[in-house]
């Protein structure tokens, strides 16, 4: 735990916290020049916390509690949202659960609900600390490890039901890395000791790695979520076990919505097939969780739904489709003439050399309002579609 001496229990002092919630929408840059009212603590201290409340507030709002210390904005950066923690946490149980890179422990919070046994190895011993304490607010209890993972898994000696870990991708440049061998821990390296070490293996990886690449990397992988909130893709999780399966499983979510997810086997997509057609009344533009996937055809022949055109990603049908996961337009194909300026839309290109702000401009368009302009491509040529 946290010394009596150390910054951690002084920021918890009760005066100290009623001021930085009284300063939580105060301009941290003129703050800082200030000088801190309290001889203890300094005022980059004090906003550290501010900036963490702040950053709980929108990602992850169970840690605003009296009492719970926020690490350094880089800490806080690099932590799941309690968003993707908590739908993670629903495919995950077990006995024992070991995070290897537990971080500002976010993950590692939520995961380990349904173990009996919690691991926690973090090799920032400061940042170890401020998760200890937080958990001691929060009654949770956990083995905290300080520890590098390597050199943990190179001494251990026990067995667990999931080994959890979100390695660092980023070099010593600071610059974003996606090969499995890149990143820190390299994955490549460690996955036989992990393997050894437990009946499932579960990585969190970017977002923007290449799913074929994992694939033929990593032949351990039996699963894989692609998590998406608000459509927006956050994280590609893969699922490791030394049992043979026949095919991978992914799984695709977009949590935040009311959109099923879409799951499939890994090789589905090389033998469905699509079938094409001009714009029919209604489009469906698949969710980025589907896209990131590449299951292009696959969802043409799953819905029953006709594309545009092979780099179009987008599907068409007479009758309307229910339970599809992305946007379902109403729509009618328009000429560009028939567009007139200043008129409110909110722009979506596919597969069309402009982009929404050059068409905005080209047109004379105001962004928002109730109905969609769609600039796309059939194999016809170029259309422009609008919701009705």
């Amino acid at each position: 735990m946290l010394s009596e001496k150390s910054v951690g229990n002084k920021i918890v002092n009760q005066y100290i916290q009623n001021y930085i919630n009284v300063n939580l929408n105060s301009d941290l840059h003129a703050l800082l020049l200030k000088k801190s009212p309290f001889p203890d603590v300094s005022m980059q201290e004090i906003v550290q916390q501010i900036k963490g409340k702040q950053t709980a507030q929108k990602k992850f709002p169970f840690l605003l509690k009296d009492g719970i210390i926020f690490p350094p904005q880089l800490n806080l950066e690099q932590s799941s949202s309690e968003k993707t923690a908590l739908y993670k946490s629903q495919i995950l149980k077990g006995n024992k659960f070991i995070d290897l890179t537990s971080g500002f422990g976010i993950d590692a919070y939520y995961l380990s609900q349904n173990f009996e046994e919690v691991i926690l190895v973090e090799q920032n011993a400061e940042l170890l600390n401020i998760v200890e304490h937080n958990w001691g607010i929060l009654n949770r209890k956990a083995t905290f490890i300080n520890q590098n993972l390597e050199d943990f898994l190179n001494i251990n000696k026990e067995y667990f039901d999931v080994i959890y870990l979100d390695p660092a991708r980023r070099d010593q440049n600071k610059n974003k890395v996606f090969l499995l061998e890149d990143l820190s821990p390299d994955i490549l390296q460690i996955k036989e000791n992990l393997l050894m070490a437990a009946d499932q293996v579960v990585i969190k990886l970017s977002p923007l790695i290449d799913l074929k690449y994992l694939a033929s990397a990593l032949p351990d992988i039996f699963r894989i979520e692609i998590i998406a909130v608000k459509n927006d893709v956050k994280e590609a999780v893969i699922f490791l076990s030394n049992e043979n399966r026949e095919e991978i499983k992914v799984n695709c979510i977009n949590l935040e919505s009311e959109e099923s997810s879409f799951l499939f086997k890994f090789g589905e997509e090389e033998s469905a097939q699509a079938e094409y057609s001009e714009p029919e009344k209604f489009i469906y533009i698949p969710n980025n969780s589907i896209l990131k996937a590449g299951v292009f055809n696959l969802v043409s022949e799953r819905f029953g739904l006709k594309k545009l055109h092979p780099n179009t990603h987008i599907y068409t049908s007479v009758q309307k489709i229910n339970d599809f996961p992305g946007r379902v337009l109403e729509v009618q194909t328009i000429e560009s003439k028939q567009i007139k300026k200043k008129e409110q839309f909110n722009i979506i290109s596919k597969n069309y050399p402009l982009k929404p702000e050059d068409i905005k401009k080209k047109y004379g368009i105001k962004d928002g309002g109730e109905h969609y302009l769609i600039f796309t491509q059939s194999k016809k040529g170029k259309i422009i579609l609008k919701s009705v």
